[in-house]
Formats: C-alpha cells, structure tokens, sequence
C-alpha cells in the first residue's frame, strides 16, 4: 500500500514539472532605427490601409470587390483554412472526455441438454473514457494545431495582399498598352502624312528614292509596334478576367486609357514594425511556436500515460429458464509506460527538435526577405521617379527636334536623315516615358505590399462569415 502510494506521488510531483521550456525566437540581425533608403518619407507618407483607394479609381474599386468576393484562389485558400480549423479542433477533442452510448436488441436459440436454450435479450449502456494529460502531451498538441490554425489564417492574409497587388499592378499594365496604342496611332498619323509629304517631293524630282524608302520604314516600324501592344493589352485583359473568376474576357469601352499620377509614397514606419504588419512574417513565427510546442508533445509522448474508462448500463435477458435483469457498471484505470520501442520516441522528439531549427531559420530568413523588400521598393521608387522626370524631359526636347528638323527639311534646308532619326528618337522616348510612368505606379504598388497591413484582417472574417451563413 505504501509502495503504490509512493508511486502516485512520485507521478503527481513530476506532472506538476515542466518537461520543455519553450523557446524564445531572436532575430538574427538587429533591425536599425530607420530604412536605409527612406529618404525622409517615415510616417509622412500615406497609409497602407485600402491603399489601392489613393487612386481614386471607381473601375479599379470595383474590381476588387469581385476580387475579393471571386477569386478562385482564395476560394481555396479559404477552404484549406477552414480544414485546419476542423483538424484542431479534432485535436482539441482528446482532452475532453469521450461519452459513447450503446444500445443492443436480440434473440437467440442455442441447442442444450434437454430443451434448446432460446432467450431475448435488450442492453443500453454508456461508455466513458478519459486521458490524464499528466506531462501536457495532449496539451501541447492543442497549442501546437491552435498556433498552425493562426499561421493559415496569416497565410490566407497574405494571399489578399499579394492578389490585391497583382490585380492592381495588371490594371495599369492594360491602361499603359492602351495609352502604348494611342501613341502609335498617333505617330502612325504622322508618319503617313511625313510619307506622303516625301513622296510628292520625290515624284516632283525634290528628293531621292531614298527619302522615300526611309519615311516609309518610319512608318511600317510604328505600324508593327502597334500589333504587339495590342497583344500585351489583351494579355494583361485576359489575365484580369481570370483573376476575378472570369473566362478570359476584353476590358468594355470606356476604360481607362491614360495613366493617373503616382501618389505620394506610403507611410514606412521603423524597421521593427515591419514584422508586426507583415501577416506571412507572423505566419512563419507562428510556426516556430507551433514547431516547439510539436517538441513538448514529443517529450511528453516518452513518459506514461494514465487513461480511465467506465462503463454503465442495464441488462433485461428473458430466456427459458427464466428472466434476467438489473444494472451493471464497470471502472477501469490503465497505465502505459514506454520501455522499449526500438528508438521511436527518442527519434521523434529529434526530429521535432530538427523542425524546430528548421522554422526559427525559416523565420530569421523570411524577415531578412521582408526588410530587403522594403529597402528595394523604396530606391526602385526614388529612382523611378527621377526616370520619369528626366525622360519627361528628353520627350520635350525630341518633340522639339523632330518639329523642327521635319519643317528645315520641307523648307529644302537638310536631307531626310535628321527627319528620320528624330522620328525614331521621339517615339521612342514617348513610349519609354509611358513604359516608366507606369512602373513608377508598379513601384508604389510593391511598396504597399512590401509594408502589409491590417486590412486584411476584416477581409478573412467577413469571407468566413459568408460561408458559415451558406451552411
């Protein structure tokens, strides 16, 4: 008696001691006070919050809507996170008690001495079974499918930001090829009336075959440009369709043909928040909890286990000899005490330890990542921006230069090769100075998802809400 009494405390001191201190995630580097190529923006800027509404664009607000509410790949992410909400509560199930009822009806005939033995009979019972989560096995294994629960739902976060992002940057992708197309229109008018110009010179005898040729190589050039911005607008077209759920379609008329200014840049903020407002950075270091709570598990899972069951229920059995009846109950403790397993439990909790490693480097690299992203949109902004001041003002001087080099040479004052050349140039920089107008906004828009945001958040429940309202 003393011997199990012994035993029963020695258990109950070692449930009451903590198997695995959990792990405190550093980063690698030391996040600075500020971003490297801030530049004096810092909490100037605009908010990130909604911030595809700087455009002021109801066409581009609309789309994501449907986004959001369409998009098939949310569709998915949204059904994988409503699976993983089912698997933890799955597992939080084992710590609660089990309750099964039980309920039987027959009638037999057995042969016997003298007389065949025939008999009915009718049982209802109920069964109970509990495990003692004495080493926190259960517990931790909770925790660790509660942590990956909020690790999908931060992935499910991430998916709105980047499609939010890939929508917006594909809308000003369309508005640039079709802006693309009405600068090639326009030019294609201007060399066709430069090619007729020279021809009649050239059949009055004013100028060679060569100007002639020449001004109709400026021309056919534009006329070739043209097909392939016409193929870049309806890819990018298509791929908005699809995006939204849609066969792939062509934007209706009346769209947007010209591109809007760039807004200011977005609000930064300090380094050290970045992890905070980036919804994958918490994902990762919510999987490093989850990785370590999945290591007490298996420590725990090396120890014993205690596990009660009972059972009760009432018994009518009417056979030949006469009836039988009354109530029958049952209680049964067990205990399991590993001893030999060929290594299994030692191996597993070495490769949760394994995992484990795995994820805080995962995490120290995912935050390294988010910080160059940030770094890299905001001198990719910068550095846009005096692309497109420069070239606004290369596009003036070779619109002059054409102007004038086509007037000298109608005027009989020099040959067609500066006409040509300055034709070639200003085009081309008008559709360099279109091309770079648009990466400046592509430029904002990697900002604003390199920042993330708390946007999301009402994002994800009001899509959870609309599914549990169709059940």
């Amino acid at each position: 008696m003393m011997i199990r009494l012994g035993v029963l405390c020695m258990i109950l001191i070692l449930a009451g001691c903590s198997l695995h201190d959990p792990i405190k995630v550093e980063l690698s580097v030391t996040p600075p006070p500020e971003y490297l190529e801030n530049q004096e923006v810092g909490e100037q800027g605009l908010s990130v919050d909604q911030w595809w509404l700087v455009f002021n664009d109801e066409r581009l607000n609309l789309l994501m809507t449907e986004l959001f509410a369409q998009n098939l790949e949310m569709t998915q992410a949204i059904a994988r996170l409503e699976q993983v909400e089912a698997a933890f509560r799955i597992t939080r199930s084992a710590q609660s008690p089990a309750l099964v009822g039980g309920a039987s009806q027959g009638r037999s005939n057995q042969p016997g001495l003298h007389d065949d033995f025939i008999g009915d009979s009718q049982q209802l019972s109920l069964a109970a079974s509990y495990e003692l989560d004495l080493w926190g096995k259960l517990a931790a294994q909770s925790q660790a499918a509660e942590l990956e629960l909020s690790a999908s739902r931060q992935d499910v976060e991430t998916l709105y930001l980047g499609l939010s992002a890939r929508l917006t940057d594909l809308y000003f992708l369309a508005v640039e090829q079709r802006s693309q197309l009405a600068l090639t229109e326009q030019s294609i008018a201007s060399f066709a009336d430069t090619a007729t110009r020279v021809e009649n010179r050239y059949n009055l005898g004013l100028v060679p075959a060569v100007d002639m040729y020449q001004a109709r190589q400026n021309l056919t050039g534009a006329q070739a440009a043209r097909y392939l911005f016409e193929a870049r607008l309806a890819e990018a077209e298509h791929a908005m369709a699809v995006l939204i759920g849609r066969y792939p379609e062509r934007s209706p008329d009346g769209s947007l043909e010209q591109l809007p200014s760039a807004p200011d840049l977005f609000a930064t903020g300090i380094p050290a928040s970045l992890i905070s407002q980036r919804p994958d950075l918490q994902a990762a270091l919510q999987r490093v909890e989850a990785a370590d709570a999945g290591v007490a598990a298996a420590i725990a899972d090396r120890f014993p286990s205690i596990s009660l069951s009972g059972g009760y229920g009432s018994l009518r059995q009417d056979v030949t000899a006469g009836l039988i009846k009354g109530e029958f109950w049952s209680l049964l403790g067990n205990l399991a005490l590993p001893i030999v397993d060929g290594g299994r439990r030692r191996a597993e909790v070495e490769r949760q330890e394994a995992a484990l490693r795995e994820a805080v480097a995962n995490y120290q690299q995912k935050v390294l990542s988010a910080f160059q992203e940030v770094e890299d949109a905001l001198v990719n902004n910068f550095a846009t921006e005096q692309r497109v001041e420069r070239l606004a003002e290369t596009a003036q001087a070779t619109g002059a230069t054409m102007r004038l080099s086509t007037d000298r040479y109608l005027a009989g004052l020099v040959d067609y090769l500066p006409v040509l050349t300055a034709q070639r140039t200003d085009f081309d920089v008008s559709s360099r100075l279109l091309a770079a107008q648009r990466q400046l906004l592509a430029d904002r828009i990697s900002l604003a998802r390199s920042l993330g945001g708390a946007w999301m958040q009402d994002k994800v429940n009001s899509r959870l809400q609309v599914n549990k309202d169709k059940k």
